[in-house]
This record gives structure tokens, sequence and C-alpha cells, in this order.
């Protein structure tokens, strides 16, 4: 198979690559985007935009590029390595993703251009306190009311929803609680009536929400995808955020073992840099064999991302979050260690680089959840 980068695709990674370097390459320029009002630049938002990188995953005739789900790795990777907050993943991933696959022609043509320009945000309101990571685990209520529906419930950790402009609420409109069936996507303001949101730093630096929803009515026009059938939907746009989210992952992991190696190199000890001693220059090399194991894995997951048959998309995906979760972890640990206590400051990037790690290994699903999924997967296609 040809792993190799298309002349399309490499001016993409270049073009990506000198945008974040330019804007994430000095640490103290990610503190300042951090304490600016909605917890990262606006003015850095309008440069993904003019660079197409908002329009990226959608079709030209709504302001796109078309691109797929290599372009994606690529895009993710660059902002894994400069460590960005922007809502690229919540926006365009999330959201996007779920215009994409289920939006009406009339819901695309009205968003997806506004996605595309930047003006537009959307957040994914899915999480809630009793789920854990289960996505069919809803107990948020859309009950029948004329012609719309009106929304009770709360949704917790909804990433950047403090800063959107539009979410998307998943709420039962049949069956009980734990039910596959039942469960429908809705369109939902973040300023309509009804809907109070709590924002919040998170510890990856990023911006987290809980949100309630409290009589919220909304339209039949509001109803995102069928009604009753939002699980396959669902299931399929977080497949696509979790290969996005493990290219982001390498990208931290290759900016951690790159630090990594270079303090080895500067910093002194018993009179020589520590990294002429044998046993950390061990520990450097398995690092980074853990990071192209990871990387190989995040690729595989960008390729099975767009599989036709959900359970071996589902069992691609979850295998790669596997990985990706246990490279992470162990070099992660590695690099603080090897960086002694300088590594646990908060004016140091180490750290900050370790905690996005984490916060990724626990996003939708944690390892023994994905080992889990992908055992229940395999089970069903061996079956078959």
């Amino acid at each position: 198979m040809d792993f190799d980068l298309t002349d399309e695709q490499r001016l993409l990674k270049d073009s990506v690559d000198r945008m974040i370097e330019d804007a994430y390459g000095d640490f103290e320029k990610r503190k300042a985007y951090r304490a600016e009002p909605l917890g990262w630049s606006e003015a850095l938002w309008k440069q993904y935009a003019e660079l197409g990188l908002l329009g990226l995953p959608f079709e030209e005739r709504h302001g796109g590029f078309g691109g797929g789900a290599v372009e994606t790795m690529i895009v993710m990777e660059a902002l894994g390595r400069g460590l960005a907050v922007e809502p690229y993943l919540a926006t365009v991933i999330l959201g996007g993703g779920f215009l994409r696959h289920g939006g009406s022609e009339a819901q695309q043509d009205t968003f997806i251009p506004r996605i595309a320009e930047g003006t537009l945000r959307l957040a994914f309101a899915q999480t809630e306190r009793q789920a854990r990571y289960d996505l069919f685990d809803i107990a948020t209520t859309a009950k029948r009311e004329g012609d719309g529906f009106v929304i009770d419930g709360e949704k917790g950790v909804v990433l950047h929803g403090d800063s959107a402009d539009m979410l998307v609420v998943s709420a039962r409109t049949s069956g009980s609680r734990r039910d596959r069936e039942g469960i429908t996507l809705f369109l939902v303001p973040a300023d309509a009536a009804g809907v109070t949101r709590t924002g919040y730093p998170t510890q990856d630096g990023l911006r987290g929400a809980e949100i309630a929803f409290s009589n919220v009515r909304v339209g039949q026009d509001a109803v995102l995808g069928e009604i009753g059938q939002g699980l396959p939907l669902i299931e399929r746009v977080v497949d696509e955020a979790l290969a996005a989210v493990s290219a982001e992952a390498v990208g931290a992991m290759d900016a951690l073992q790159t630090t990594t190696v270079d303090y080895l190199k500067t910093r002194q000890q018993f009179g020589t840099t520590i990294g002429s001693f044998q046993a950390l220059q061990h520990r450097a090399a398995d690092m980074l064999v853990a990071l192209e194991q990871a990387r190989s894995m995040a690729m595989y997951a960008a390729m099975m991302s767009e599989a036709a048959d959900p359970r071996e998309r589902r069992a691609a995906v979850a295998a790669a979050k596997v990985q990706i979760n246990d490279s992470g972890r162990f070099v992660g640990e590695q690099s603080v260690q090897l960086h002694g206590g300088i590594a646990m400051t908060m004016e140091y990037k180490a750290g900050h680089y370790f905690k996005r790690l984490t916060m990724i290994e626990n996003l939708f699903g944690d390892t023994e959840y994905q080992l889990r999924a992908v055992a229940e997967a395999e089970d069903v296609l061996v079956a078959d």
C-alpha cells in the first residue's frame, strides 16, 4: 500500500505546518491565546479560514475543498504538534461531520459555507453524567409539540460549548434511556430560550461547558438526519473524530519526543550532557518506537474511518485508539521523567503536551472501553 502523499497533500502539509509554527512556535503565544475572551484566538481562526482549513472536508459547492480523511489527518497532526487551542475538532470534525453525513440539502447550504468562512462555530452536546462512554445512553428528551419538539435535559463536558453558535444535540424522542433506537439529533442555536451554558477551562488548556436545556423549543427543520435513527450517524461521526484525534496525538507525541531529545542534548550533569548516557538513549529510542507505532495506527484509522462497513470501521478505529492511548501515555511519562522537575512546571511545554495526550486518552472512550469495542466488533464480523 502506498503511504506517500500526493503533491496536493504535500502542499497542504507545508502550508499548515508553516502556519502552526508561526502561530505556536513560541510557547508564550499559546498562553496569550488562552487568555483571550473565548479561550482561543479569533484572529488565528480567521487565518484557518483564509488558508481553507475550515472548509477542508466539505464539497466545493459549499465553499470547501473536498478533502478526505488523509487531508484531515495532515491538519490534525499539525494542530497536535502546535498544541493548538482553537475549536477545530468541535466545529469542523464533529459539527461539520454531522452536517456532511446527516444534514438536509437546505441545512448544508445554510450552515456549511458559514463554517468554511469562519463565521459559524458548532459543538456536539452529547455526553451525560450517567452515560460514561456509551453513545446510546441518553436521558435528554425531545417531546413532540405541535410541528416541533421541546428539549429537556443536561449535557456535560461539551467541547468548546461555551463559544459555539450552534449546538448539535442528541435527545431521546422515543424508548428508554439505554435503547439504541429512538435517538434524534437536533441543530439548536446556542442562544435559544431555555439554553444555559457554563463554560470552563479543561486540564489541557482547551474549553468545555456544562449545558442545560429547559423547555427548549425547536421546529421540524432543526432535526438532523432521521427521527429516531440518530445513533448510526453519531457512531460514524465519532469514529471519524477518533481518527482525527489519533492524528492529533501523533503530532503531540512527535513534538514531545523532539523536545525531550533536544533537552537530553543540552542538559548537563556530571560534566557531560545527559544524552551521552546509554540508559537514557535507550529510553529515548523506546519513545521513538512508541511514536512510530502510533503513527502507523493513526494512518490505519484515517483510511478505515471511511470504510463502508460500520463494523469494520468501528473495529479498526477502536484498535487504533488503543495504540494511541498506550503510546501517548508511554511517551508522556518518559518525557516527564527524562526532563525531571522542569516538566512539572506550568511554564514549560512538556507537561502541557502530556496533559493533552491524557485528555485524548479518555476522549470518546478510554483504553479498556476501546478494547471491549474491538472484541465486540470482531465477534460480530466472525459470526457473519
